[in-house]
């Protein structure tokens, strides 16, 4: 594909946008150089994922999907090629502006659930709200409705350690959804749970999606995998196959 002016990509992601495509990436590409040594994480990939679509990413150890997804997340910058997120031209922003889009457009949902040990269920749903400058009074409403999203308001004063690991999920996943994202990006959220909680929080997924989110699932779980309406599956940095699951 040709360079395109700053112009050109920008009318490009306002027409992604307009076509409801959330992921957009073109040879979007990640070199790591440790010594003499250059390694080729990603490789070249082209990625388009809609609104409403329920993803997973599979791949073996080493085979690129977590570089992958740290760049999808805007946890990563590449090292050349485009990533459009929901309109918004990415691959160019820096850090600052990469963290301020993070908080706006993703929502997170990571294997050890990433919350804050001393703080009630309630505020560690707050805390991107906290970042967004929202209100008192209207964040804590938000942090109430998004865990009732996931069935656990009843629970909201509790902390971490009075939780089980598919409650601590559950606030997790009300987290990610509270700021209203364009996408939740989920990283293997069954690692840490055993098979009835972690099929527990997969049908928690499964609604959410009937929802109208959009989710993106990282994962080396093929049962977890076939879930997803689609699986793209990711080896030596490339894509290897991208097909839809049969149901």
């Amino acid at each position: 594909m040709a360079q395109a002016s700053e112009v050109d990509k920008t009318q490009r992601g306002e027409q992604l946008k307009r076509d409801g495509i959330i992921i957009r990436t073109w040879n979007l590409q990640k070199t790591y150089v440790m010594g003499d040594q250059t390694i080729h994480a990603v490789s070249g990939i082209d990625v388009e994922i809609k609104k409403g679509e329920y993803v997973a990413i599979m791949g073996p150890s080493g085979s690129g999907k977590s570089t992958l997804m740290n760049l999808i997340g805007c946890l990563d910058s590449p090292t050349s090629g485009d990533y459009y997120l929901n309109g918004n031209l990415v691959s160019a922003m820096d850090d600052d502006e990469l963290a301020r889009i993070r908080n706006r457009e993703i929502g997170f949902v990571f294997q050890t659930f990433n919350l804050l040990a001393r703080a009630t269920a309630l505020h560690n749903v707050e805390l991107p709200l906290v970042y967004a400058g929202v209100s008192r009074k209207d964040r804590e409403q938000r942090a109430i409705q998004a865990l009732r999203a996931v069935d656990l308001e009843a629970r909201m004063m509790h902390k971490p350690s009075e939780l089980s690991g598919g409650q601590r999920q559950r606030v997790a996943i009300a987290r990610a959804l509270v700021n209203n994202p364009s996408l939740l990006l989920a990283d293997e959220p069954t690692g840490a749970l055993d098979t009835a909680t972690g099929n527990e929080i997969m049908a928690l997924f499964q609604r959410l999606y009937e929802q109208g989110n959009t989710i993106v699932v990282v994962t080396h779980e093929n049962d977890i995998a076939q879930l997803a309406n689609r699986i793209i599956f990711i080896r030596d940095g490339k894509v290897e196959r991208d097909e839809a699951v049969r149901k």
